[in-house]
């Protein structure tokens, strides 16, 4: 879901936020949340779905007339409770889930044909993605690596687990596609407490679509069709490829820490950069690649 979440972003105006990306970012940020968090992955354990709600909801809240996209939450039906009563009381209730229908086998040899750059987190998938040079990473020419849960054995429990979790979020978000939810009258705000307000919107209905396919070719269409079928005055981006990649909160975090850099060495001559500074550059790089990890939902 990471590919198509980041065309979307890539494409249209709209934020991703991805949940390891913000999970990662109070981590390195040593905030109360990113400490709590830190100490329990260290431990081998779970962040707890509350915890996981506040990283979530600690940038969510603050995206104010926008549209995104959750990558990675909620995964279970506790989840996607905690989520569903936290933006109702926020007055800013879920709009679309969209469910991505692929075959078992489809994602099984997709995951054994996928490589890692550790560094940066770039994906690599052999089947639809050859590389430049055989096992080494496109960018940086470093080597790539499999993530050790990328076998058949893993494979096949975690997505047992999978349908076992993500099968009542279905049901859930399901139900919910059915219901009305009734938006608070618009009061004017200089309007006596006790005069009538009415509602000037119908009542808010959350809209679930699945979509199947083998491919990205077959599935991207019906993903983009569904997002303007749904938000028809959705705006696409007019910027260039450069100035969209800033538009990710992940991204935007490593933007400001390359211009804090470039600030730090602005005294030097612009072609006179010593030998011994190079690395320190490089090192930078790939913090900023590391941040623009895929991001959804």
């Amino acid at each position: 879901e990471g590919n198509y979440s980041g065309r979307l972003v890539k494409k249209y105006d709209i934020v991703s936020l991805s949940t390891g990306d913000l999970l990662r970012m109070h981590i390195n940020d040593r905030t109360e949340v990113g400490r709590m968090a830190e100490e329990i992955v260290a431990q081998g354990g779970l962040v707890p779905d509350e915890l996981m709600l506040q990283v979530v909801t600690s940038k969510l809240d603050r995206l104010h007339n926008k549209h995104w996209i959750l990558d990675g939450f909620p995964r279970t039906f506790a989840q996607g409770e905690l989520l569903n009563t936290h933006l109702n009381k926020q007055n800013t209730p879920l709009s679309l889930v969209v469910n991505l229908d692929v075959p078992d086998d489809i994602i099984l040899s997709r995951i054994s044909d996928r490589w890692v750059h550790l560094p940066s987190g770039r994906v690599y998938n052999l089947s639809y993605n050859p590389l430049k040079v055989e096992g080494f990473d496109d960018e940086t020419g470093e080597p790539l690596t499999k993530r050790p849960d990328d076998n058949p054995e893993i494979f096949a429990r975690r997505l047992e687990k999978f349908y076992s979790t993500t099968s009542p979020l279905l049901d859930f978000y399901a139900r919910l596609s059915q219901a009305h939810i009734s938006t608070p009258p618009h009061r004017h705000p200089h309007q006596h407490p006790h005069q009538l307000a009415f509602h000037t919107t119908p009542p808010h209905r959350l809209m679930m679509q699945s979509i199947s396919g083998t491919t990205s070719d077959e599935i991207w269409p019906e993903v983009e069709r569904v997002l303007k079928d749904t938000f028809p005055g959705l705006k696409e981006r007019a910027e260039s490829a450069d100035a969209r990649r800033r538009h990710s909160l992940s991204d935007a975090i490593a933007s400001a820490s390359m211009n804090a850099t470039r600030r730090h060495y602005s005294h030097l001559p612009p072609f006179g950069m010593t030998k011994s500074l190079r690395p320190k550059f490089q090192h930078v790089h790939l913090i900023y690649e590391y941040f623009c990890m895929f991001g959804i939902h």
